[in-house]
């Protein structure tokens, strides 16, 4: 696999669609059951982008995080808590390719001649070493700082002046937590414990659900999330439709439009993996089936808070008639190809003609790369409110202190090359999905609109 720089990658990112397949060479287990790890494994390797560095033995791998110039063993006790090192190839010589499954996310990482010295270090992790690292971590991982105005040397000064090697649980976290001030992100995140008391910061709510806490006595959303629901199954399926998949999916038909309300990317079933799709596929079978002859078919995404990008590209392929480019991805500072990710028809049946996607500012992450994947087909039409702009996957970042921080390292990239992190895919046809005057009701109300338009022809022929 050729290095590219940065510019040359970013330009990649458009020739990678138009690139003819080629046969890919396999991966391989990095420990086969039974066996000890590949001798080829052995030893240091950095990965480029996401700080991680893991030093595979002949029992297995230890995983480090690393920034600047600050390294330590990884503090969970699974052997591999990302779920990143399940399988490998070679990529040229001293440069592997590691990933969690087959059609997973892959990562690059180089060998190193050694583990770097500080990764064994015993010098004690106080509170400003915990500031520093975590202000080289966003400088390195996060992604279009200097479009977003993010000075993050300054950020590491002003973060540091607060903070000394005895400093107080309380301090490192008014420091950390001002380290991440103003950052509208959801898959930013910082939790730990203060004085016996657990603290999270969750930055990003979307502004849909700041009003919906807002207006609800106890600041929660299940009295919203219960209108919600009531309202897709009396409402919209008038008292026809079905709720599956652990309540993840809801669906039916309302004469001649077809309806599917997916509220996350994953969770199907209560014993199974989050990301396995099995308990899904038979669900989707029914709805297919149902939806056979329909005029148009609804994609509801409204509420759709994220899960795994597999799941939705499962889902997409039901409504592809033939394979298409959706997008890249590449880790923010990485000289790296990206990683093109299109959209195959499924083998089970489908619905291909019209459809309709409905988003909103609470459509988020995985709900996001489908709704990409979705754009990308051309029977579908989007409508409603604009998407999150959280497409990256969230990299854990565990502390040495035993708190856990979160942001996302990766860059999406459109079919033409474009940035997507922090900017909402906008609809085709604008809707106002969760109004103000009707944060309860109006999500049925606009749906029920969206089908009389449908009939009538005056949302369009959903085909671009």
């Amino acid at each position: 696999m050729k290095r590219l720089s940065l510019l040359a990658a970013a330009a990649a990112a458009v020739l990678a669609f138009a690139a003819p397949a080629l046969a890919e060479s396999p991966f391989w287990p990095v420990q086969p059951k039974g066996a000890p790890v590949a001798a080829e494994l052995r030893g240091a390797w950095k990965s480029r982008g996401y700080g991680w560095i893991v030093l595979f033995g002949p029992d297995g791998a230890q995983l480090f995080q690393t920034a600047g110039e600050a390294c330590y063993p990884d503090p969970r006790r699974e052997p591999d808590p990302d779920g990143v090192l399940s399988l490998w190839r070679a990529e040229g010589q001293g440069t592997i390719t590691l990933t969690g499954s087959q059609d997973g996310t892959r990562y690059l990482f180089d060998k190193l001649p050694n583990l770097p010295t500080p990764c064994i270090a015993a010098a004690a992790w106080t509170p400003d070493r915990i500031v520093a690292f975590a202000a080289d971590t966003f400088a390195a991982y996060y992604p279009r700082s200097a479009e977003r105005g993010l000075d993050w040397p300054a950020r590491k000064v002003a973060a540091l002046a607060q903070v000394g090697p005895s400093a107080t649980d309380a301090q490192l976290w008014t420091a950390l937590s001002g380290l991440m001030a103003g950052l509208d992100d959801p898959h930013v995140e910082l939790h730990g414990m203060v004085a016996g008391s657990r603290r999270d910061l969750e930055p990003g709510e979307s502004p849909t659900l700041n009003r919906v806490h807002a207006a609800d006595p106890q600041g929660d959303e299940k009295a919203w999330l219960q209108a919600y629901r009531e309202g897709i199954l009396t409402g919209i399926l008038q008292g026809r439709g079905r709720q599956a998949a652990n309540n993840r999916v809801f669906w039916g038909r309302v004469d001649d439009i077809g309806y599917m309300n997916i509220v996350t990317m994953g969770a199907f079933a209560r014993n199974a993996a989050p990301d396995d799709p099995r308990p899904l596929d038979p669900v989707l079978d029914e709805a297919m089936a149902a939806f056979a002859g329909a005029k148009a078919v609804i994609v509801d995404v409204s509420n759709n808070r994220g899960g795994y990008d597999t799941i939705g590209q499962r889902i997409a392929a039901r409504f592809a008639a033939q394979p298409r480019a959706a997008y890249a991805k590449v880790p923010v500072g990485a000289k790296a190809p990206p990683q093109p990710v299109k959209v195959e028809p499924a083998s089970a049946a489908g619905f291909t003609g019209p459809v309709y996607l409905v988003t909103s500012d609470i459509t988020v992450s995985a709900g996001e790369t489908f709704t990409l994947m979705m754009k990308a087909l051309p029977n579908v039409t989007q409508v409603g409110g604009a998407t999150r702009g959280a497409f990256s996957d969230q990299l854990p970042k565990p502390l040495p202190n035993g708190w856990t921080m979160a942001l996302p390292a990766e860059l999406y990239k459109g079919p033409e090359g474009q940035d997507l992190e922090g900017r909402g895919l906008v609809p085709d046809v604008p809707m106002a999905i969760f109004p103000d005057s009707d944060l309860s009701g109006g999500h049925a109300k606009a749906i029920a609109g969206l089908i009389t338009k449908i009939r009538d022809g005056s949302v369009g022929t959903g085909s671009r």
